[in-house]
């Protein structure tokens, strides 16, 4: 019998709320879930967003080497832009090329001639071009490609501006307008980082 009683007591120390109570209590409850609805849609949403920009507008990698050096340097946080498909020469590119990705300089593109001549100079469509900002002579590689090389449309010869050792179409020949990832905007340094 004593333990009705202390149900007994409980029931009478707490005190019965009333309507209005209830009403508040069950509106702060409400609130508190609307908030949490807003927050994860508001999440969802900016994730979406952030894919669209980064999935298909633009494409930001980092530069896995020297190969562009000085003008970019390994580390360095490169942001392309996917959704021009007009290239011109000196534009610096990323593309894809047999599972690896790279990153040089469009040198010539569809209807041009590309020689790398024995003496280390680049000759497009006869003539020996200068670039007063490479550093750096374009020797010949020995392997795959045979010169001079002819451009079909949507093809563009791409060098790095490290011509020494770096991965082009030197080693691997034109690159195809469908394995361009993009054309590179901006650099982000990593000093800056």
């Amino acid at each position: 019998m004593s333990k009705p009683k202390a149900a007994g007591k409980k029931e009478k120390n707490k005190a019965p709320l009333s309507p209005d109570e209830v009403i508040k209590g069950r509106m702060k409850n409400l609130a508190y879930q609307e908030e949490i609805i807003s927050f994860f849609t508001r999440l969802i949403t900016l994730a979406v967003l952030l894919w669209i920009i980064f999935g298909m507008v633009f494409g930001l990698t980092p530069m896995e080497n020297d190969d562009m050096s000085p003008r970019i340097s390994a580390g360095d946080l490169m942001l392309y832009y996917r959704l021009d498909r007009e290239f011109i020469s000196d534009d610096i590119i990323v593309f894809e090329k047999d599972g690896q990705q790279y990153t040089g300089r469009i040198v010539a593109r569809g209807g041009d001639s590309v020689e790398v001549t024995d003496d280390a100079e680049l000759v497009v469509n006869g003539g020996i071009v200068m670039d007063s900002d490479i550093f750096y002579f374009t020797p010949k590689y020995d392997e795959n490609v045979t010169y001079p090389v002819q451009l079909a449309e949507n093809e563009y010869f791409v060098l790095c501006d490290y011509r020494e050792g770096a991965r082009d179409s030197r080693y691997f020949g034109p690159v195809s307008a469908d394995e361009i990832k993009g054309k590179v905007i901006t650099v982000i340094r990593r000093s800056n980082l």
